[in-house]
């Protein structure tokens, strides 16, 4: 796994040494976020980035390397927490991240936190996980107005979206399925 754009293109990330972590692809987050810098008016540059079931932190790390201004990683899992601060002191972000051990289905009080404008929800695949973190995350008031959350999930699964957020696509790469929705609270 590596960066694949911005200030730190390129660079290697840790990756899990068991199968109990699934990161995104270097691919598939390639694709992700050239949508995002084209479909959505990169909505990363300068954005607060909330990585939901984080697991190496790839996807927030790559947001950092675009432009982002913070990157809060919330991970349940020691392993995978783990790995998420090697890559943050690999890169030297410690400044511009934090990383909450978290059940993101979860998520309580945003308070004493500032929201974020962008979400990523990878939640482990076919266990119907992103419906609780995403309403979990809108109830603890996590997101600002007009938030982008972006959800991966396998392809044969239907994700149903909580009240508040408003679909716009949903896009398709091989067995994964990228829903990208906004928040209008």
């Amino acid at each position: 796994m590596r960066i694949i754009a911005g200030r730190f293109k390129g660079r290697s990330l840790r990756s899990p040494a068991s199968g109990n972590i699934r990161p995104t692809s270097d691919r598939l987050r390639e694709s992700l976020f050239n949508v995002l810098m084209h479909a959505y008016s990169d909505p990363v540059d300068g954005a607060r980035i909330l990585d939901l079931f984080a697991g190496t932190g790839a996807l927030g790390l790559e947001g950092l390397s675009r432009g982002a201004k913070f990157a809060c990683f919330v991970e349940d899992a020691a392993e995978a927490r783990g790995l998420i601060k090697e890559n943050i002191e690999t890169l030297g972000v410690a400044g511009q991240s934090k990383v909450f051990r978290r059940d993101a289905t979860r998520m309580g009080s945003v308070h004493p936190n500032e929201p974020f404008s962008l979400i990523f929800c990878d939640p482990p695949y076919g266990k119907n996980l992103a419906p609780e973190a995403l309403s979990s995350t809108l109830a603890g008031g996590w997101v600002t107005n007009n938030a982008l959350f972006v959800v991966e999930e396998r392809a044969d699964v239907s994700v149903e979206l909580p009240a508040g957020l408003v679909m716009l696509e949903q896009r398709n790469y091989g067995d994964t399925q990228i829903i990208f929705a906004r928040f209008k609270g």
